[in-house]
């Protein structure tokens, strides 16, 4: 197994974004991730920092984590998506939500869907983003959420650009299981939900007739890398963290890992104290 690590880029206008962005692919991490939601006031677009960021590096991979689809339209995301994956030699990954806060999206001006509203739309997006990929001509598309009326495709991305769902309901890891190629969710301080989801998950792919391979598991954690005794998963010493990545290779077959923490002295210690210790431990 490779296994990847990358960070998580909370997307502050004030904060030296692009200056971390390059840091990041310095320090030899394998991916940027960032948040996406528009109505944050004090956050930068997400899309277009994506592509500063993709401009301003060599090396890494860039992707939305997650996208916030309520205010994406899916034919346009496609097109967004493709051209920085073409502009960037092939170094964008797609990841997608169904949606949340609600209250925030409606006053944004984006639609209130229910739960399963949420998943139907999800699902119509999906098959709108890859009909849009294909730059085949005259697309139609009839769904209950989104459409496409004779709609022209392109540009075709560098890549086949992976679409990862932020996934945890048994319904939507479903869906996962059955259309993406990707399952993207956050640790939430306990291990056990995330061996659920991911046995959920494994369900779905092999009733769908797929391979398990054909998905990436992609992690994002919040975290803190200290001298001291564990104050519990992922909060403690390297070596800790090292046991607690093995745990969920071996336990939910994860392959990527996407770290957060406070500060710039938790990022340099990610990099330099954790992650060259756990390549040499996971990668076989």
């Amino acid at each position: 197994m490779d296994v990847r690590f990358g960070y998580f880029l909370v997307p502050n206008i004030d904060d030296p974004l692009l200056d971390t962005a390059r840091r990041v692919e310095q320090l030899g991490l394998d991916c940027v991730g960032v948040q996406d939601h528009p109505y944050q006031r004090r956050y930068a677009e997400t899309w277009s920092l994506l592509a500063i960021i993709a401009a301003s590096t060599e090396r890494i991979e860039v992707f939305p984590d997650v996208a916030n689809l309520p205010l994406r339209p899916p034919a346009v995301l496609a097109k967004t998506a493709a051209t920085i994956d073409r502009l960037s030699g092939g170094r964008f990954e797609l990841g997608l939500g169904a949606g949340a806060f609600w209250d925030a999206i409606a006053a944004y001006g984006g639609p209130r869907r229910s739960p399963g509203e949420s998943l139907e739309a999800l699902e119509e997006a999906i098959a709108v983003i890859r009909l849009i990929w294909s730059g085949e001509r005259g697309l139609r598309f009839a769904g209950e959420h989104y459409r496409l009326t004779g709609a022209h495709g392109g540009p075709e991305p560098a890549h086949p650009i992976g679409i990862w769902l932020g996934a945890y309901g048994p319904r939507a890891l479903r869906l996962t299981g059955r259309v993406a190629d990707g399952w993207v969710p956050s640790f939430r301080g306990e291990l056990e939900p995330l061996v659920e989801m991911s046995k959920r998950l494994d369900d779905a792919i092999d009733e769908a007739g797929r391979s398990r391979a054909d998905l990436r598991r992609i992690l994002n954690i919040s975290g803190t890398v200290t001298d001291g005794a564990s104050e519990g998963p992922f909060h403690g010493p390297a070596g800790q963290w090292v046991e607690d990545l093995a745990g969920v290779v071996d336990g939910c077959g994860f392959d990527t890992f996407v770290f957060w923490g406070e500060g710039d002295e938790q990022l340099e210690r990610f990099a330099t104290d954790v992650v060259p210790a756990a390549r040499a431990a996971l990668t076989r």
